[in-house]
């Protein structure tokens, strides 16, 4: 077995060698061969590898939470600072971890190396034998198969998704674990899913069961464990001394909080005057308005006790929209669909509610290359045309573009080609009311679960209304919200899908038939589409960065063109605010990380000229 450390290599280890060629052991992944860093990298180019340990920070996320278990669809999940999903590394390690600044880099973790077979069948992992649990117990290959066979079997139905393509997890020895791919699979994305897996402890499990939600902490591995719970108001986690990985590359520089305490506010404008009597540490403000406005006038902001700043994002966007359900009627006709497009006046909430601070979104892979534009090219066409029956026809002789207004809130022009497509799709006006063959009036619901965002769904409604449509607003609590989420009992609803950086078997999960009748599955707007479900397993198998190209924007076009959504808005920035008391790296932000806090540190010296200043 050859021992090979070109990163140029790490393209062909995923997607198979050429005949003859062998297995080959590498420290790191990334989908088209770029890794930043060599073999023998120290730190993070963004991190200071002589940051202090110690002090703590205080975080706040929103509504509440009734189980430590992030790993089942059911209960509602404490994380840290409200990432849903994206820290369990903080809790649990990893085989592989991310650099933040590139685009889907992994270096070994748990795993020092790793081995691809040349023909794409199978990943082996070696695991550091220094690897422990928070109990002092060894991590081993049997824990890691543990795991995989317990997230694919009780687990949220999102991980049978992701790892369908993997048939085994075969346990070598103690410090060596091998993953068996499915004969056929497309296997490019395959390494790195597993790659991320959160490890769990096998032994642990001998005397509790794992698919009950709990407020019993997880036995976890990471660089954190849960110190102190207040169920459903407050989780500090503390910082693990003399963790085994604190002095690997990957971690080098990091996690230097001794505590993280997360408090939960139910009121999102109660939280926010909490953050300004020094209730909590920092925040990265999502609301448009509260950054424009709700910091002028703030004793603490005026004196400089708080900082803010705006952060440039060079990551692919999240995709935020409304999504419509098309398991129900009206929203199976995409004419109904297109319908409510126009008569969502971006431009007029954009200026009079969000300051002009963001842009519209046009893409489900906006802020990047993969997002189309123009029209497709032949090798776009290559791949859509086969489906050309069963396509709108603006995909092949259309840019997409959202439906744009004046902002004048005079939308007649929108509302007259609406009523134009909804009287096509059946729908005609009687007595002021939009009503079908049988009379029976158009009615759909927003469901919510918190009331500051019917301010901006206000305006929506109103010309809702105004063509016919007996539209509504329902505001109801974050677990009651959750579960008619997984169960799909929703008209409208407000969603955002983080993206990565490299898409890939996840969108199978957001846009694929099979995902659509699975509960819990992300496939909010229950899109059921050959079409689609081709150009995803194009996207998958793409051995190249422009086949990757082609495919997402095929599959952009397909997806816009259909109107499953209403796209909403986006910022390529991030606006974060915090009290004066930490030290960060000189180094520039990571551009495909959000604020980076795990990067921070807690300075003493600015800590006590911050009491001195505010007389405490």
């Amino acid at each position: 077995m050859r021992r090979i450390f070109a990163p140029l290599l790490t393209a062909a280890l995923l997607m198979g060698s050429a005949a003859g060629a062998e297995p080959v052991t590498t420290y790191g992944l990334s989908t088209f061969g770029d890794l930043k860093y060599g073999p023998d990298f120290t730190h993070l180019d963004y991190v200071n590898p002589d940051a202090p340990k110690g002090g703590a920070i205080k975080l706040r996320d929103l509504d509440s939470f009734d189980t430590l278990n992030p790993f089942l669809l059911k209960g509602n999940p404490a994380y840290i600072n409200g990432d849903k999903g994206g820290d369990t590394f903080f809790l649990f390690t990893q085989l592989m971890a991310r650099a933040y600044d590139e685009p889907d880099a992994l270096y070994g973790l748990l795993a020092k190396s790793v081995t691809l077979d040349d023909k794409g069948q199978w990943v082996e992992f070696a695991l550091r034998p220094e690897a422990r649990f928070h109990d002092g117990s060894p991590i081993t290959a049997e824990d890691v198969a543990f795991t995989f066979n317990i997230l694919k079997e009780e687990g949220h139905p999102r991980y049978r998704l992701r790892y369908q393509d993997i048939v085994e997890a075969k346990v070598i020895d103690p410090e060596h674990i091998k993953f068996i791919f499915r004969d056929g699979a497309l296997t490019r994305d395959l390494p790195s899913e597993v790659a991320e897996m959160p490890i769990l402890s096998k032994a642990s499990f001998k005397t509790r069961k794992f698919n009950e939600a709990s407020m019993e902490p997880l036995l976890g591995s990471g660089p954190y464990k849960v110190a102190k719970v207040s169920p459903g108001r407050s989780v500090t986690y503390e910082r693990v001394e003399n963790h085994w990985a604190e002095i690997l590359p990957v971690h080098k520089g990091l996690f230097n909080f001794d505590t993280i305490q997360v408090d939960y506010y139910r009121d999102r404008d109660i939280a926010l005057e909490a953050f300004f009597a020094g209730e909590y540490d920092f925040r990265e403000e999502f609301t448009s308005r509260s950054w424009a406005t709700e910091y002028e006038n703030k004793p603490a902001v005026e004196k400089g006790y708080i900082k803010r700043k705006v952060l440039e994002d060079k990551s692919l966007t999240g995709f935020q929209a409304f999504f419509m359900n098309t398991r129900r009627m009206p929203f199976q006709d995409i004419r109904v669909r297109k319908a409510f497009n126009l008569l969502f006046d971006y431009e007029w909430i954009n200026k009079n509610l969000f300051y002009d601070l963001y842009d519209r979104l046009g893409s489900v892979f906006e802020n990047s290359d993969m997002k189309a534009t123009g029209l497709p090219s032949e090798a776009e066409l290559k791949l859509l045309t086969p489906w050309k029956d069963e396509l709108p026809p603006e995909v092949f002789t259309k840019a997409f573009t959202p439906s744009k207004t004046d902002g004048s809130g005079n939308i007649r022009k929108e509302l007259g080609q609406a009523l134009k497509l909804f009287k096509k799709a059946g729908w005609t006006i009687k007595n002021r009311k939009l009503v079908n063959k049988d009379g029976k009036q158009m009615k759909v619901e927003f469901l919510l679960y918190e009331q500051s965002f019917a301010r901006i769904l206000n305006g929506y409604i109103t010309n809702l209304k105004r063509a016919g449509i007996d539209a509504s607003i329902r505001v109801i609590d974050s677990a009651s919200w959750q579960n008619r989420l997984r169960s799909f009992d929703f008209d409208i609803i407000v969603r955002r899908l983080s993206q990565p950086q490299v898409p890939g078997v996840e969108q199978r999960d957001w846009w694929g038939s099979k995902a659509a009748d699975i509960t819990g599955g992300l496939n909010i707007a229950g899109v059921k589409s050959l079409a689609v479900d081709a150009l995803i397993e194009k996207i998958i198998q793409a051995k190249t960065k422009p086949d990757l190209v082609t495919a997402t924007r095929a599959l952009d076009r397909v997806l816009m063109w259909s109107y499953y959504t209403i796209p909403q808005w986006y910022k390529n920035s991030q606006f974060i605010a915090y009290w004066d008391k930490f030290g960060r790296p000189d180094a520039e932000k990571p551009g495909y990380d959000r604020a980076a806090l795990q990067t921070w540190w807690y300075d003493p010296a600015e800590a006590e000229d911050l009491a001195a200043r505010r007389g405490k």
